[in-house]
């Protein structure tokens, strides 16, 4: 079982392996040779999706006199794929012989792709014979690596995003340019739900937004080419052609504009205003000195400016005419979601007026807060802001409100996510506030098919450990696991926590009667069979997460500490505020039945006895250090 966060983690470390060996072997600057390495981390990766995609398209390939039909460039285009012709194939480079001019030959490659999509002419970097070849090739050998066959999604826009936080955090930092965590896109496509027509970003990085609504769309049944028109505009140059590349190699095609013409604040560079179906953004917060004359004149400002200083005639905080252009790219039936500064909920003053302006025309539909950590590189908090101008008239007046500060999945000590489930609960509370039961009881039928799967493939792995541990030990572990028909889930969970148990004391005691023999083969095989268990665990705690509050049924109901759906009165009366917080309330915290002065004494009562201890070794140590004096 792949650990893709593992892998990610490998990847990054192998980047930053890369990164020193370009650094020790020319006099670059981290701007001048962050493309190169990010362009072979595309080439990489579009390798792995192409050999995927042939693989499938050989299955069923039909033959003449003997012969497989050779696949044709068409034929990945119809499956969101990049062709690569065999010299920009990435194990062509790799065992290319000592005696060819890497240098040349791998831009070479770079041209023979740019000739497969023609957004990418002139943005692949053709600059690798400044690199010796003995660099290159360590280079090619570090991204030679199965991890990338293994990972979806924004993979070149999360590393981008590590690079650039460990060589550039200047420029990290410029313009409040951050890569945007892969669940948090997730969220705000999940909401929106798009499924064809035209989509904009406006601050659109690495392309992220682009490649999970493509993703999303395709996993519809759809084709996101013909389905989808994306635009996009990226002031920073580096961002854009990450961008580009990114949609490449998912196969989508886009049009995006970069440099000073695609300036949101100055420019509609596609003419999109009132056009949009979908918006979706993570856009810099809390930009200043923007020009305000400037601003007003590019227009997309239906509800007016934001506060601008008298003097400097600047706009002190660009957050409210970031959520202005976005509520006015959208069409008569358009949605938005984006990401957005948490401080922006309850702005005073001059964004306060705006902001009644916007609740007042109904189309405010979901407000949700997220915590810290969720960030690659920040630890700031954030909310994910919805609009929905097509909005059912049974909720136009209201506003659901959902605090996901405390529930999420924790990665490591400065990175926090949603896990796949916990994006699917959070939508499935949309769903009801929608009034879409039928999709809620959809998710109900995928946990238990899911359990079920997970539950069926703990029975698989345990019947591997029979020829590794003794029969007595196995047969003790396979029968304590729940049937995959089992609908308890309670008892489910506490047989699943019970084999567990159980396993760990099998391979110790097995440990104890074989030795050495087989002992690497039978901790492997626990090991898949305690993470297929806590998978399991996992996934039952996250049905029941979701059905503890809403039942099977899926009944909306407020839950304190959660979610709230609100009217626009009532909305009024909070001076229209848009926090959640301010509405959902707090949940009360259960107590774990543990007296406090109690646990306080045997805390204190412990700390004496430890310095008792400490005291006496010390005095040892003294003693020995005086007689050898």
């Amino acid at each position: 079982m792949a650990d893709n966060k593992i892998n990610i983690r490998k990847l990054e470390a192998d980047l930053w392996e890369s990164a020193d060996l370009l650094r020790a072997g020319s006099k670059l600057t981290s701007s001048q040779y962050c493309m190169p390495v990010l362009a072979l981390l595309f080439l990489r990766y579009a390798y792995s999706r192409f050999k995927t995609v042939e693989a499938e398209l050989l299955k069923n390939r039909p033959s003449r006199g003997g012969r497989v039909m050779p696949v044709e460039p068409s034929d990945f285009a119809a499956k969101s794929a990049l062709y690569l012709p065999r010299e920009a194939q990435f194990d062509y480079l790799v065992n290319l012989s000592d005696d060819k001019p890497l240098g040349e030959v791998v831009n070479h490659a770079m041209t023979l792709v740019e000739e497969q999509s023609e957004q990418l002419t002139g943005i692949l970097p053709k600059s690798y014979t400044m690199f010796s070849d003995e660099l290159l090739r360590e280079l090619l050998r570090i991204f030679n690596n199965r991890t990338l066959d293994e990972i979806g999604g924004d993979v070149i826009g999360r590393i981008y995003e590590y690079f650039l936080s460990k060589f550039a955090k200047a420029v990290a930092s410029d313009d409040g340019v951050f890569f945007t965590p892969k669940s948090l896109v997730k969220m705000l496509v999940n909401v929106l739900e798009p499924k064809h027509g035209v989509m904009l970003d406006p601050a659109c990085g690495s392309g992220g937004m682009f490649v999970q609504t493509g993703d999303f769309v395709n996993a519809g049944g759809m084709n996101a080419n013909t389905q989808m028109t994306f635009y996009g505009q990226e002031k920073v140059e580096y961002n854009a052609q990450l961008c580009l590349m990114n949609m490449a190699v998912h196969g989508l095609n886009g049009r995006i504009v970069s440099g000073d013409e695609a300036n949101s604040f100055y420019h509609d560079a596609h003419n999109l205003a009132g056009r949009c179906d979908y918006v979706m953004a993570n856009p810099p917060f809390n930009v200043d000195k923007v020009k305000s004359e400037s601003a007003s004149a590019a227009g997309r400002l239906p509800f007016g400016l934001p506060g601008v200083n008298t003097k400097t005639k600047e706009i002190g905080n660009a957050n409210y005419l970031w959520i202005s252009y976005f509520y006015a790219y959208l069409n008569d039936h358009g949605r938005a979601g984006f990401v957005m500064a948490s401080s922006a909920t309850d702005s005073a003053n001059k964004d306060r007026d705006i902001r009644e302006q916007l609740v007042k025309t109904g189309d405010v539909d979901v407000m949700m807060s997220v915590g810290n950590n969720f960030f690659y590189t920040l630890s700031l908090p954030c909310s994910l802001w919805f609009f929905d101008k097509g909005k059912h008239n049974r909720i136009k007046d209201k506003v659901l409100f959902i605090d996901a500060r405390n529930y999420y999945t924790v990665v490591d000590r400065t990175l926090n996510e949603w896990s796949e489930w916990q994006l699917n609960n959070l939508q499935a509370i949309v769903y009801l506030y929608r009034g879409e039961t039928e999709k809620y009881s959809l998710l109900i039928k995928k946990y238990g098919e899911a359990i079920e799967n997970a539950i069926a493939t703990i029975h698989e792995y345990g019947c591997e450990l029979m020829p590794l541990f003794s029969r007595d030990s196995a047969e003790v572990i396979l029968n304590n696991i729940p049937l995959s028909s089992e609908i308890d889930y309670d008892k489910a969970t506490e047989r699943l926590r019970s084999t567990l148990d159980l396993t760990k004391k099998a391979l110790k005691y097995e440990e104890e009667e074989q030795g050495k023999k087989n002992k690497k083969q039978r901790e492997a095989a626990m090991s898949v069979v305690v993470d297929a268990i806590n998978d399991a665990v996992t996934l039952i705690s996250d049905r029941q997460w979701l059905v503890d509050k809403f039942g099977t049924e899926g009944n909306y109901r407020d839950i304190l500490g959660l979610c709230k759906i609100a009217t626009i009165n009532e909305i009024s009366e909070k001076n229209y505020s848009l926090t959640p917080g301010a509405y959902v309330g707090v949940a009360e915290v259960e107590d774990d039945g543990v007296d406090f002065h109690e646990r306080m004494n045997e805390i204190h009562t412990e700390l004496a006895s430890l310095n008792k201890e400490a005291n006496e070794l010390m005095s040892e140590i003294m003693k020995e250090w005086e007689g050898l004096r």
